[in-house]
């Protein structure tokens, strides 16, 4: 999965096309958040979709809210935008609360994960709309049209209709009509739903050029985990009305700091069990299922406390030969089913134990002692920086 890095975003930290917000990205970071929420919560009835969430984005960041349907990411997004608002708690922007301004007056504008084009008008005319409600005079326009249509790489489209675009034409010109009146944030509701795979994958790394080349504030709600790990500065992971985990795609991954994190990002192996030992970074915990598990942990965790530990499948090792590799991080099981996905396998094994465990090799050379195949038994191992121990 890929990561941005915030500190790369142009040269010397400035991102192409943003003279008008100077700066490195660290004194971006350090500036006051551009979006605040602080304790916010939205009721509808007796149900609770947003509970006293509070969250800092950045000026010119690409933030992502990610979670399964019904969190409350849409709600919190529609709230930013005016068009819902908060049963408790204030939204400010800008150091301003702007809970009691009305839609239509606040710097953001947002793109549906619907397009919600007007079929009877062309495409110039789509990305227009916004501007002659605002009253601007026609030859500005005019100007501004031309300016999308080059950004999002619709030259010569201007006098078809929808009807006549493809559906990843279509999303371009909602977003060009989103972006005709240089909001300050966009606000991106399941933008790519509507694509194929590949044009989804293709039109993350365009919106990341451009979010670069504008240098603004782009918000996006996604329940699509690989969208979110590609696009984003950073991640807030939400569950039920809260948020679970905000932080870089790779601490999100590499270091979720729930079970519950864990198990909704990516695959995962996670195993219960207690601390026999902890010291100097390393802890040994005795697992429920039988088996010992050496795991290098930041802080010592106390003696007897009960633990969670999660390895992602590509960090785990398989091997067919007929040699236990170790007494700790190590585990005997038989191939139930092998999934050949081209550049990676994925094994699913059924443990001695009576446990499932799955481990993705990349499909570089053959495995050890042979080529691996459903029914076989093997051994699967991981070294101790691979464990993430998880408290909750």
């Amino acid at each position: 999965m890929a990561e941005r890095n915030p500190g790369n975003k142009g040269s010397a930290g400035e991102p192409p096309g943003a003279a008008a917000l100077p700066g490195s990205w660290d004194e971006l970071v350090a500036r006051p958040p551009l979006v605040r929420f602080e304790a916010v919560s939205k009721r509808f009835g007796n149900f609770v979709a947003v509970e006293r969430l509070s969250l800092d984005i950045r000026e010119r960041e690409f933030f992502a809210l990610l979670g399964p349907s019904g969190c409350g990411k849409t709600t919190l997004l529609r709230m930013l935008a005016g068009f819902e608002q908060p049963s408790e708690g204030r939204i400010l922007f800008d150091g301003t609360d702007i809970s009691d301004v009305p839609p239509h007056r606040r710097p953001f504008n947002m793109m549906f994960q619907s397009y919600a084009l007007f079929p009877h008008l062309t495409v110039e005319a789509n990305i227009a709309f916004g501007l002659k409600q605002d009253a601007m005079a026609k030859p500005e326009i005019a100007k501004r049209v031309r300016e999308m249509l080059a950004l999002v790489r619709l030259d010569g489209l201007g006098a078809r209709r929808p009807h006549q675009l493809s559906g990843g034409q279509r999303q371009r010109v909602a977003l060009a009509r989103a972006l005709a009146k240089r909001p300050r944030v966009l606000l991106l509701d399941e933008p790519m739903s509507a694509l194929d795979r590949k044009l989804r994958e293709d039109t993350r790394f365009e919106l990341m050029a451009l979010q670069d080349q504008l240098g603004l504030t782009f918000i996006i709600v996604t329940h699509d985990q690989e969208e979110a790990m590609t696009v984003a500065d950073r991640i807030g992971v939400m569950n039920a009305g809260r948020l679970a985990q905000v932080a870089t795609p790779s601490d999100i991954y590499e270091r979720p700091d729930s079970r519950w994190v864990a198990g909704f990002i990516g695959d995962v192996n996670l195993f219960e069990g207690r601390v026999v030992s902890s010291g100097l970074g390393h802890t040994m915990i005795e697992c429920v299922a039988g088996g010992r598990l050496l795991v290098t942990h930041p802080t010592d965790v106390a003696t007897g406390s009960d633990v969670t530990v999660a390895v992602r499948p590509e960090k785990v090792r398989v091997d067919n030969s007929t040699s236990r590799l170790s007494d700790e991080n190590c585990f005997a099981g038989r191939v139930v089913n092998i999934a050949y996905l081209g550049g990676v396998s994925v094994y699913k094994v059924k443990l001695d134990n009576g446990h499932d465990m799955m481990a993705t090799a990349a499909n570089r050379a053959r495995p050890v002692g042979g080529p691996i195949d459903a029914g076989d038994r093997v051994w699967l191992s991981f070294a101790p920086e691979a464990g993430m121990v998880l408290l909750r």
